[in-house]
């Protein structure tokens, strides 16, 4: 079976990647958005949504970019929400040639704890959330949906979350074990320093599975970075404050400069 996606519009091509769990769905306000002057790709990667029967020989970073690559293979925009920063990331790294500017929504370097790294989650819990998917999907992901969501967010952004992530399904469980085992291994705080792309780092304030202080160390080191905190919004901004986020992507994406930073070596606007 082929990769899923679909393309709309037409102009500079922009890559759209979902997060671990999910499908291309959830970026469907924000493709008819930028269809209005971009050719927008949205995947549903190897093992999720409608590409559900994609088998990777390996579930990491560089093999999930080399598939979309074979779809998008030219200078491309790349976003990538959660775990799809991390493909967007080994993308900007290994083919900077292919990556003309990069956004980091709800991204992180670094998903588990460490002595050197506070801003996220403690390897117990990734670990208990591990074996409890293996034991009961639904009941699973109804908690992991509620921590994508910050308090004071809606009701009707956690329906919408819901609806989605159970669209098409349940992703292939070696999907969910490879995503899992790449957030616990992955480590790409060395690489950041490294990113040619003109960047942007959107985060939700309240994100409580990425703590914002990762989205500031991601913005420190990578030589061309902004970062926009989005007050009040959680895990995925792009769905709980459309209005906001639109306006800041759209800003970067039109901004003549290469580069956007102030005297510390990013923005905070």
């Amino acid at each position: 079976m082929t990769l899923y996606y679909e393309q709309h519009g037409q102009g500079p091509d922009v890559v759209l990647l979902h997060g671990w769990s999910f499908h291309g769905g959830v970026w469907v306000d924000v493709a008819r958005a930028l269809a209005a002057r971009y050719r927008v790709t949205v995947f549903d990667l190897p093992g999720h949504g409608r590409s559900r029967d994609v088998v990777l020989h390996a579930f990491t970073p560089e093999t999930l970019a080399e598939t979309v690559q074979r779809v998008v293979a030219g200078p491309a925009i790349w976003i990538g929400w959660s775990l799809g920063g991390f493909i967007a990331l080994a993308a900007a790294q290994h083919t900077p040639r292919t990556v003309t500017r990069l956004v980091l929504v709800g991204a992180t370097p670094k998903y588990v704890r460490s002595a050197d790294w506070p801003h996220a989650m403690l390897p117990s819990v990734l670990e208990q959330f591990a074996q409890n998917v293996e034991v009961d999907y639904a009941a699973t992901f109804t908690r992991f949906l509620s921590l994508q969501t910050a308090a004071g967010e809606d009701r009707d952004m956690l329906r919408r979350l819901r609806e989605e992530l159970f669209r098409y399904g349940e992703p292939s469980p070696a999907a969910l074990r490879g995503g899992l085992q790449l957030l616990k291994d992955e480590d790409r705080r060395a690489a950041l320093a490294g990113i040619k792309a003109p960047t942007l780092v959107i985060h939700g304030e309240r994100d409580r599975l990425v703590p914002v202080g990762a989205a500031h160390y991601v913005a420190s080191q990578i030589p061309d970075a902004r970062i926009q905190v989005i007050p009040g919004a959680g895990h995925a901004p792009f769905l709980s404050h459309p209005a906001v986020f639109m306006q800041k992507l759209e800003e970067f994406l039109r901004h003549d400069k290469t580069s956007e930073r102030s005297e510390q070596g990013y923005s905070n606007d």
